[in-house]
């Protein structure tokens, strides 16, 4: 064997040997690397995806696109997939079916290509609102059946650094702090962190996988965030943890690319939406 190749196989086994946190990951098209962890480049639409496409033939592809992060806009559309969210302005989006309820204990869709699915699916893809209108138990079984998972709440701070803390909007490129309302996942170019995920102040509060205390007249705060433990006001209720801020919670939006809140798990609303990980 040429002393190249032993080097190369060297190699090899000492990759191989190192845990799988250490190595380099490749991600997915619809994701970037941050750190160990593969993060969605764009805040998620959820989409409802039939048993068959435009064209009569089932929908097994496009599903297993779904699952590589292979899917585009045109994909979906395609396979005559509808986008689901808030029904009123201005999404004027596709509800949730019956078969995914607020508590996430869906059913399966009995006529989907690969079941068990209720045939939902959280996607990463530029040009659209996102949805938004989700319960924290949708939006982790969303991601689930993707093949992803709710980023934890170091997972989402890591991806969020670089991104501009919240300052001025100009309605265009700026991250959306000062605004009417959403805008489409992408869309303002200059609202990206230093790891490539966009969005990620602003525009939609976004769940993480970590709950904590929901409470007020809190105690205790993380510096330079907004959380709150120990409050000695109202009951102490579990809370799941949302960060990122709102369109119009202006320099709220970001406090070091992150600001922290809880909400119930199963409060949703037209500024909560999610992003997933693998």
């Amino acid at each position: 064997m040429k002393s190249r190749d032993v080097a190369a196989v060297a190699v090899a086994m000492l990759t191989a040997a190192l845990p799988a946190r250490a190595q380099f990951r490749t991600c997915p098209p619809d994701a970037v690397r941050a750190g160990d962890t593969c993060v969605d480049k764009y805040e998620a639409s959820v989409w409802l995806v039939p048993a068959a496409n435009r064209d009569g033939k089932d929908n097994r592809r496009l599903i297993e696109k779904i699952a590589k992060g292979e899917a585009a806009l045109k994909d979906l559309q395609k396979g005559n997939a509808a986008q689901l969210g808030c029904t009123t302005e201005p999404y004027n989006l596709n509800g949730y079916p019956a078969r995914f309820p607020l508590n996430g204990n869906w059913t399966p869709d009995p006529d989907s290509p690969l079941p068990p699915s209720p045939g939902v699916y959280a996607v990463s893809v530029p040009g659209v609102l996102p949805s938004t209108c989700i319960t924290w138990f949708r939006a982790e079984q969303a991601c689930a059946l993707s093949g992803k998972r709710l980023l934890n709440n170091q997972e989402w701070q890591r991806a969020a650094q670089g991104t501009p803390d919240a300052g001025s909007d100009n309605h265009l490129t700026d991250c959306a702090v000062q605004s009417q309302g959403p805008s489409r996942t992408g869309a303002r170019t200059d609202c990206a962190s230093a790891w490539g995920a966009r969005d990620m102040v602003g525009n939609v509060w976004e769940w993480v996988a970590d709950w904590g205390e929901a409470a007020s007249g809190c105690s205790t705060w993380i510096a330079d965030d907004v959380a709150c433990f120990g409050g000695s006001g109202g009951d102490h209720l579990p809370g799941a943890i949302m960060r990122g801020g709102l369109w119009d919670d202006g320099a709220n939006a970001g406090v070091f690319a992150a600001w922290m809140n809880e909400r119930g798990p199963l409060d949703s609303g037209p500024g909560i939406g999610f992003r997933c990980g693998r």
